[in-house]
């Protein structure tokens, strides 16, 4: 009588973490190439718009703009890299590289797979979040020390981020689709989330349009967390972050399976 052959998988932990991993060892092989640009463009722009502005804008909601423009800045670098991780860096993988049909061979879940590439995308919005707090609070614009917490916001909006940007994967069929997701949504939402200027001074129906932005809440739980300033609706925005991640990551990786066990 021929015995079964049982696999046994690791444990969830491991799982997620071969995943998380992998794509770490792909990203630091070419770590300038990858990850000096993220770098590099938002403090490019909070040199030219904060220095150019900041001669006739002194303060914005009571704070010096300088501060107000870097608090946004530190949330915006994690939602590009985020972005760019799981829309391009998955769609390659999935369409053309095949990296997910030799993973999935491997004792881990289309679950696992996609979990742990939201944590990594997680991981580089923290450490983007990082880097630019260092460059920022060596100019002394932000204290490193009040704003210590800061790059954990930057690994929720990384997360947030990356499950939103999954889910939009999941219907692409052609790589150029992408072009709307970034021009279309990302690009107008880091006009209109707070970041650049106050909510405060737009229009009222803008305002309450400016709500469903997931930046939007990114960018007040930063500001909070570096001002000190503590209320309410920071609940709301945490609560508001969580829920729309786990939301497309269930719905992305429902739809992403189909595509990969077709």
């Amino acid at each position: 009588m021929k015995s079964k052959t049982t696999i046994v998988k690791p444990p969830i932990h491991m799982r997620l973490y071969s995943v998380w991993y992998r794509h770490m060892r792909v990203y630091t092989k070419n770590l300038v190439a990858n990850g000096l640009p993220p770098f590099l463009e938002p403090l490019i722009f909070l040199v030219a718009i904060g220095l150019g502005l900041g001669r006739y804008i002194t303060e914005m909601k009571g704070m010096p703009y300088l501060p107000f423009l870097a608090t946004g800045i530190l949330v915006t670098t994690a939602m590009f890299t985020a972005s760019f991780e799981c829309t391009y860096g998955t769609f390659i993988r999935l369409e053309f590289d095949k990296a997910y049909d030799g993973m999935i061979s491997a004792p881990i879940t289309v679950k696992d797979l996609f979990v742990g590439e939201i944590l990594w995308a997680g991981t580089k919005g923290l450490f983007f979040s990082l880097s630019v707090l260092s460059i920022v609070s060596a100019f002394g614009i932000l204290s490193i020390k009040t704003c210590a917490v800061a790059p954990a916001v930057g690994f929720l909006t990384g997360a947030m981020f990356s499950a939103v940007s999954l889910l939009i994967t999941s219907f692409v069929r052609d790589i150029n689709q992408f072009n709307f997701y970034f021009t279309g949504f990302l690009s107008p939402m880091f006009f209109f989330s707070g970041v650049v200027f106050s909510l405060d001074t737009l229009p009222k129906p803008m305002q309450w349009v400016a709500e469903v932005f997931p930046l939007t809440h990114s960018v007040r739980v930063v500001r909070a967390v570096c001002f000190r300033e503590f209320s309410r609706i920071h609940l709301y925005d945490l609560s508001y972050i969580v829920l729309v991640t786990l939301l497309c990551a269930f719905f992305a990786i429902r739809r992403l399976r189909g595509r990969l066990v077709a």
